[in-house]
């Protein structure tokens, strides 16, 4: 059987694809041409018949360091290996790098992007279920992709393929890799905590600068806590370091405070502007570098930040997994919630439905946002699904650490952590998080909870572990997001591409969104909380899944359409009644 079984490896630069199973050689080797022709890369694609022994075929880690299973530490992001007739993918549990693959009849095909697969498919149909998880959360819940049969490796397992005697693939087996879970008894005693977290935020700064000879590393500083912290600790270890931070102009509210610790610790500053002119010039090249349609306003910023920062380094250190760690700000409401629950237990919301409302997106308009037709197969869809995996702890476990745990598999691996990765990928840029370490995670569900919130002061041990290396009112200022003014950028300056990027006649035609849609969140007519900053958030989500669908799967078929505000000043919204 093994002759019969074949296994071939296209690569590039932080990038590649392949198959392995049973099937016809020549048309395999020629579907993995044609994928190699349909994605030109900067460095030439080598293309490698694997021998069909043991061992480890490809792996790849976005810092760039050298890697091995020997320690935790130094796991690559995501693998691929055959052992005894088993192919076996594997995905690093903080999920910074995607993992894709397909199957096509006896044969198993992987890649590192969604995008190297797609020309396997001969008319890609978009998956309804993904559609309605990313209204929810505004990325595509593991393990679906926008597309039906393809699918992305959920971070923390291996999966693995066997082909049976009679050459049929057996169903795959999944294998936990890594599981965050409470560790008893918990460590209560402020002291040893902030002596024990100040030895471990140096060794994980030490791991990422091992192979460093030198050169200037360049750091995106936010002006929060957790990129100050990554900043300060690389200037403590000698390292030369350059900082890049967002500027949004008059409505930027982080710029100061990252010049504020710029300053501090004596590193120049790099001010990237976000324009709304350079936002909308940007959105099609970010959409292409994120791969998968990732709705947060922060993306296109990202990747402005990215792009400066690849014309001086070639190594970027972000803060990103820091609130996911120690316990951020979004877990004071969902206490607060479950607290409620326990005291009102005929409270119809479920805990699930309670998180559900922490991704501020779509849940729950599903009937002011799609089409009849979708909604009535939406029913047969329960988007708790998407959060069982992340939210069913052990019984034991406290309502924090499972909090905690949730945060790192939902919203760190499938949506923060691969979005700043295809980002600073994409530039040709090596890409280190300090708070992705497995020794530092798993010590943080040692400790007790009021060690990270204590009253009203969220991540406290955190802050109290740093605050001798940090001005106090960056350690101690309140918790605030990247300040993306879209709802100015949406109603002042994008008003009549609203128009084009959301037009009637095209979302009639696609079936999927009521055709309205763009004018009545934009004119606050949804409902509910979709006012102020939602109405900004709520169209970019729509842009960026209409955008990404335009760029992967083509334009979508529809005559344009004047029924709309758009092309009408926005002053003159208050004459727009009649679309309503």
């Amino acid at each position: 059987m093994n002759a019969r079984i074949r296994l071939s490896i296209a690569s590039s630069t932080q990038q590649w694809v392949g198959y392995w199973g049973w099937g016809a050689p020549i048309e395999l080797d020629q579907s993995l041409q044609s994928i190699v022709q349909q994605n030109p890369s900067d460095q030439s694609w080598i293309i490698t018949p694997q021998p069909l022994g043991d061992g480890l075929l490809a792996n790849l880690s976005a810092s760039g360091l050298a890697t091995d299973f020997t320690h935790t530490y130094t796991c690559p992001d995501i693998w691929v290996k055959v052992i005894e007739n088993r192919l076996i993918l594997g995905r690093n549990a903080f999920g910074r790098v995607p993992l894709y693959w397909l199957q096509q009849e006896q044969v198993i095909w992987f890649a590192s992007r969604f995008q190297l697969l797609l020309p396997l498919l001969i008319s890609p149909q978009v998956n309804l279920e993904a559609i309605y998880g990313y209204s929810c959360f505004s990325y595509v819940p593991n393990p679906l992709t926008p597309v039906e049969t393809i699918f992305s490796l959920p971070a923390g397992i291996e999966q693995s393929w066997q082909i049976d005697p009679d050459l049929n693939l057996r169903s795959p087996e999944i294998t936990i890799q890594q599981n965050w879970q409470e560790d008893s008894p918990l460590l209560k005693e402020e002291t040893t905590a902030i002596a024990q977290l100040q030895k471990l935020l140096k060794t994980a700064i030490e791991r990422q600068i091992a192979d460093l000879k030198g050169e200037t590393v360049g750091v995106f500083l936010s002006g929060g806590i957790d990129s100050s912290i990554v900043a300060a600790l690389l200037v403590q270890a000698g390292i030369k370091v350059r900082a890049y931070s967002l500027d949004f102009g008059d409505r930027s509210s982080e710029y100061p405070y990252a010049e504020q610790i710029a300053n501090y610790l004596k590193i120049p500053l790099i001010k990237v502007d976000a324009t709304p002119q350079r936002i909308r010039s940007a959105i099609i090249p970010t959409i292409r570098a994120l791969d998968l349609p990732f709705g947060d306003g922060v993306t296109v910023p990202l990747f402005l930040l990215s792009q400066a920062a690849s014309q001086e380094v070639s190594i970027i250190f972000n803060g990103e997994g820091g609130d996911q760690l120690f316990a951020g700000w979004t877990n004071k409401p969902l206490i607060a919630a479950s607290v409620y629950q326990g005291e009102h237990p005929d409270n119809q919301a479920s805990f699930e439905q309670q998180y559900l409302r922490t991704f501020h997106r779509l849940w729950g308009y599903e009937s002011k946002i799609f089409q009849p037709s979708i909604c009535s197969q939406l029913q047969q869809i329960n988007p708790e699904i998407w959060l069982k995996s992340a939210l069913d702890a052990p019984t034991e476990q406290s309502l924090l650490h499972r909090l905690r745990r949730a945060s790192l598999m939902l919203k760190g691996a499938q949506n923060i952590h691969p979005r700043a990765t295809n980002l600073a990928l994409v530039h040709g840029l090596q890409v280190r998080s300090p708070f992705c370490d497995v020794d530092l995670t798993e010590w943080t569900f040692q400790l007790s909870g009021e060690l990270f919130l204590q009253g009203a002061c969220e991540k406290y041990i955190l802050k109290k572990a740093v605050e001798a290396w940090l001005p106090p009112e960056i350690v101690w200022r309140k918790k605030r997001g990247m300040g993306v003014p879209l709802t100015s950028w949406c109603l002042q300056h994008w008003w009549s591409d609203l128009g084009h990027w959301l037009n009637p006649g095209i979302l009639a035609s696609q079936a999927i969104w009521q055709p309205d849609l763009a004018a009545r969140v934009a004119l606050g007519k949804l409902g509910g909380l979709i006012q102020g900053r939602r109405v900004g958030e709520m169209l970019w989500l729509l842009i960026v899944w209409q955008v990404w669908h335009s760029e992967f799967l083509g334009q979508m078929s529809g005559q344009y359409s004047l029924n709309h505000p758009f092309w009408l000043p926005y002053s003159w919204r208050k004459y727009t009644k009649k679309w309503f």
